[in-house]
């Protein structure tokens, strides 16, 4: 475990030497790089090695100390970025250098090591003190002069716009993907054969890269709309939201059919001989002796076609059809470091949001419901 602590370590100190911010006069003029100023990399640098002497000689408060090099890097980048500004313009930008990303990095290695050095559950909790403490910071203003908080305010609705974008096109993949993919999981779960030709079907899908499915999808639904133009109408095109939604709910066809069927097939015989034995109908078997056992695993798939999905509607953005992908390769054609974290950051949250929530439904569902066992799975 002190390996780990080592390696969170390591980023923390040379992130403190490294320059802290990047002063621009505009978003896509060159800047000057800043370091910090001696007491505060003095200060990094023991909050870089309190966690690792803390681990050795008080090991239950070694979460404490990675919460507080966590919390103190982020001050840091919003006290930095705020100095840099002063008697600016007001397009000036200060931006993270790689001494906070590195930092920020190491903090984050050290908190995950400091849950792995922690003793019991509650102390474990420790280590993640610093959420609380960044999202005070964040709404605090004390993180306003950062360059991406400063083009999220001056993006304002139309950041909030393509959020929703984002949103929609992820729910309504996973909607129709859900939609699909059940009824074929328990067609196919009794049938071997049907199973396997659906799960390969599914899967050689998944190995198309997602900006070549995109492409590929564009040509017939172009046809398609000009052949009828009442699916026009009803914004079926060759680009747009028509081929992201049908591109990402094949993609996530796989996980939702393989969780399903394993889900399905996995509960015991001897469960359903002992429910058709009580009297149940096949459908009450169903309802309320299958789908439960099996739903856990089922909210595995779900979870995982989830997170793959915010990622594939980032690229759709490529095709028209909105979402955080839009920053992304807006910063990236402009050389605009701060929109593409505009995009990038908070797609990454809400994977990790959307994983997050997910897996906690499925261990509540696996704790009242019971869990299946995996081994009798496609």
């Amino acid at each position: 475990m002190a390996v780990v602590l080592v390696l969170g370590a390591l980023p923390m100190l040379a992130g403190a030497l490294l320059p802290w911010a990047l002063l621009r006069p505009n978003r896509l003029a060159p800047g000057e790089y800043l370091h910090l100023p001696p007491a505060l990399i003095l200060g990094l640098l023991g909050l870089a090695a309190l966690p690792l002497l803390s681990a050795f000689l008080q090991p239950r408060l070694t979460g404490l100390a990675a919460s507080l090099a966590l919390l103190a890097g982020v001050w840091v980048l919003g006290d930095q970025t705020r100095a840099a500004l002063a008697g600016q313009a007001d397009f000036a930008r200060a931006s993270a250098a790689s001494g906070v990303w590195l930092f920020l990095l190491g903090a984050g290695i050290t908190a995950y090591g400091a849950r792995l050095v922690s003793p019991s559950p509650g102390v474990r909790l420790l280590a993640w003190a610093w959420l609380p403490g960044v999202l005070a910071l964040g709404l605090g203003g004390h993180l306003s002069a950062w360059s991406v908080i400063v083009e999220g305010q001056s993006e304002g609705p139309r950041w909030t716009q393509e959020l929703a974008g984002h949103l929609r096109l992820v729910g309504g993949a996973l909607a129709l993907a859900v939609g699909l993919g059940a009824p074929l999981a328990v067609w196919a779960s009794g049938r071997e054969r049907a199973a396997g030709a659906l799960l390969g079907l599914a899967s050689g899908v998944q190995t198309i890269p997602s900006l070549a499915l995109l492409g590929l999808l564009i040509a017939p639904l172009s046809a398609l709309s000009n052949a009828l133009p009442a699916l026009r109408d009803l914004g079926v095109r060759g680009i747009g939201v028509a081929p992201a939604l049908s591109a990402m709910t094949l993609y996530a066809l796989l996980p939702v059919l393989r969780g399903g069927v394993v889900g399905l097939r996995g509960v015991s015989p001897d469960v359903v001989d002992a429910a058709r034995g009580m009297g149940m109908t096949a459908p009450q078997v169903f309802w309320r002796v299958r789908l439960p056992l099996a739903l856990p695993v089922w909210l595995s798939g779900v979870r995982q076609a989830a997170v793959l999905l915010v990622g594939v509607a980032a690229v759709a953005a490529l095709i028209g059809a909105g979402g955080l992908g839009t920053y992304i390769f807006k910063g990236l054609q402009s050389g605009a470091a701060d929109l593409i974290l505009l995009g990038a950051v908070p797609a990454a949250l809400l994977a990790v949001a959307l994983d997050t929530a997910l897996r906690g439904l499925e261990l509540l569902l696996g704790r009242r419901l019971g869990r299946v066992a995996l081994d009798g799975g496609a």
